[in-house]
């Protein structure tokens, strides 16, 4: 099985971060070009000067990595798997780190996507045991969901986009059955997730206190909306939430079961 471990929200998030960092700048006009050669070259020495204030970020550290970084079941997680996949957390984790100021913990790193590795492999073995049968237009609620969280206008222009990160369509079509199938199997795992209104309260008052604070740290006061104004977007959260949290104890399960040799 050729796995590329772009299951979940890493197949969009993925594909997010490969557009937002490929994207180009618009041009500057004409006039803006003219400006004098002292102003560039001051605007220059300032952007030097900053640059010289932060951080250098680190590399991604591949040393040490073992040929087999893990094996479930029998089956093998391979050196080049496990690289391709710390190299595109590594970024995003390197975004985040640069907005928070936080330095990266690779060996940490390392671990947490050895797991999500070992978990994916759990749910593919157990999914790939079950008569799950999937239909076109569940693929093609996850295809439409991905093209509009990357602002694509077309399923070509999606492909288009897949195919620049080395996907070819069979990979994502196959990718996006399997993605249908480990939901179907956690959902019959968990059965009907209930929301509380106790639950949609709390996360409300959560959010107001948050926006509340934004505000005060403006100086600006903020417009709260309404508990009906976003409660549908409340409930999602909330059962997104809750779904996380059972698939994780449903992996949990799998592993406890399961024959996992972890190499790193």
């Amino acid at each position: 099985m050729n796995k590329k471990w772009l299951l979940g929200l890493s197949l969009a998030g993925l594909l997010a971060v490969s557009t937002a960092c490929n994207s180009d700048e618009p041009a500057e006009n004409s006039s803006e070009e003219a400006e004098s050669t002292e102003e560039v070259a001051e605007g220059e020495q300032a952007e030097s000067d900053v640059a010289s204030e932060q951080p250098e970020m680190p590399e991604p550290d591949l040393e040490g990595i073992p040929e087999v970084v893990a094996a479930v079941n029998g089956e093998e997680i391979l050196k080049e798997e496990f690289i391709a996949t710390y190299q595109g957390q590594f970024q995003q984790a390197m975004l985040q780190a640069q907005m928070s100021g936080q330095e990266i913990d690779q060996d940490q790193l390392k671990e947490q996507i050895a797991e999500s590795m070992i978990g994916q492999t759990l749910l593919i073995q157990e999914a790939n045991d079950r008569d799950l049968q999937v239909s076109e237009e569940e693929i093609n609620q996850i295809l439409d969901r991905i093209q509009e969280q990357n602002g694509l206008e077309s399923r070509e222009a999606l492909m288009s986009a897949f195919e620049q990160q080395g996907l070819s369509e069979a990979q994502v079509m196959s990718e996006v059955e399997m993605q249908v199938k480990i939901d179907q199997m956690i959902a019959n795992e968990s059965g009907e997730i209930e929301v509380t209104d106790e639950e949609l309260n709390e996360l409300y008052e959560m959010f107001v206190a948050q926006q509340e604070q934004m505000g005060g740290e403006d100086g600006q006061e903020v417009e709260v909306p309404s508990f009906d104004e976003i409660k549908s977007e409340l409930e999602n959260q909330v059962r997104s939430q809750k779904e996380a949290e059972l698939a994780q104890a449903f992996v949990e399960s799998l592993r406890a079961d399961a024959d996992v040799t972890v190499n790193l």
